[in-house]
């Protein structure tokens, strides 16, 4: 009874907005540790990724702790590498799959994270104005983290938290380094 009642009274605190930004590594692994966090205090954690593979190696673990993980690039390719058509399915994707997170959030979501929900608004594939209606109607208890490169004002503004993560030195920039799995993926 006192584990059901501590958990009630942490829901009871929870439902500000998150964001993680900024052109340095670990926005991701920022919001790994949440989710862990979050699931480590018998919250429930709803996690999607918008234009990624779906092979990282966080996502394993997470599952294994019980996080929902919805992931998987739609194309093998970078937007800015896709021809029309490849963009008009991976857009209409990204939407059904924002449609799909942001409605299951509402049905005992304590934790919702849009990972890399940036790069799928500022690549046209996600209209920036469908996440800042959902964020202003969003269940008032349900905790969001979002992250990626260069949000707008306005994302900033409905946002509690804001956390930039800067890049002051890369191997991919002094060495042409790719991501490594394990490390960066």
């Amino acid at each position: 009874m006192n584990g059901e009642k501590s958990l009630a009274q942490i829901r009871e605190k929870l439902g500000l907005i998150h964001i993680y930004c900024g052109d340095g590594k670990g926005k991701t692994t920022a919001v790994t540790g949440l989710a862990v966090r979050a699931r480590g205090s018998g919250l429930n954690v709803l996690m999607t990724q918008f234009l990624k593979s779906g092979t990282s190696g966080e996502l394993k673990p997470l599952r294994d702790l019980g996080v929902e993980v919805i992931s998987g690039k739609y194309s093998q390719k970078f937007v800015f590498m896709m021809n029309e058509e490849e963009k008009a399915e991976t857009k209409a994707q990204c939407e059904k799959r924002f449609r799909e997170v942001t409605a299951k959030s509402r049905e005992g979501v304590d934790l919702l994270i849009l990972d890399e929900v940036m790069a799928a608004i500022t690549t046209g594939m996600l209209a920036e104005q469908d996440v800042i209606d959902f964020l202003k109607t969003k269940p008032e208890h349900l905790e969001v983290a979002l992250t990626g490169r260069g949000p707008s004002q306005a994302l900033i503004d409905l946002a509690d938290y804001v956390s930039e993560v800067v890049m002051r030195k890369h191997p991919y920039e002094t060495s042409g380094l790719l991501g490594r799995k394990g490390i960066e993926r």
